[in-house]
């Protein structure tokens, strides 16, 4: 059997996770580094950005400004603001990638999977028919398409022509 490296990963699995008490989320959404935190979108209660760890190509997280663990810590406003980034993302992502479908979630707590507890966000994972195969089941390895930061300008150029109006 051939080894199929990916070497991003191992970056992630090692890193020390320290306690804190803002997310990385928070620090990004304060940050002006959008480049380097592949932000694709900004908006007046959220913000969109590239899954630095993908488990598949386009996989992206929606994530308001606010942080808090459940859905009801958000104004209506947010929640709104929220949902509609989703959508705007989920069609740039139909757009620049053509996927067959998409898994769109919202992991609460440890036990449901969320890496991040304390800063509720979307999963947007673009689908293409057959594409659980063998990698992820037999080798914990998925392949990832794309660079990051060219999928990423390539969003934020969609995203930017279809803006809404602030």
């Amino acid at each position: 059997m051939e080894p199929l490296h990916a070497p991003w990963r191992i970056e992630y699995i090692l890193a020390p996770k320290p306690e804190l008490d803002e997310s990385l989320f928070t620090r990004i959404a304060q940050s002006n580094e959008d480049e380097a935190n592949y932000v694709i979108a900004r908006e007046q209660t959220c913000f969109a950005l590239l899954n630095r760890y993908p488990y598949t190509g386009g996989h992206l997280m929606v994530v308001p400004y606010k942080q808090t663990r459940e859905l009801e810590g958000l104004t209506d406003g947010e929640l709104t603001g929220v949902m509609k980034l989703t959508c705007r993302c989920q069609q740039a992502l139909a757009q620049v990638m053509k996927p067959d479908g998409f898994n769109i979630g919202i992991n609460l707590g440890k036990c449901a999977g969320a890496g991040i507890v304390g800063h509720l966000h979307i999963h947007v994972v673009p689908r293409w028919n057959g594409d659980t195969n063998f990698m992820p089941v037999l080798t914990n390895t998925t392949v990832v398409p794309q660079a990051l930061a060219e999928l990423a300008a390539k969003l934020r150029s969609v995203l930017a022509q279809a803006a809404p109006q602030r």
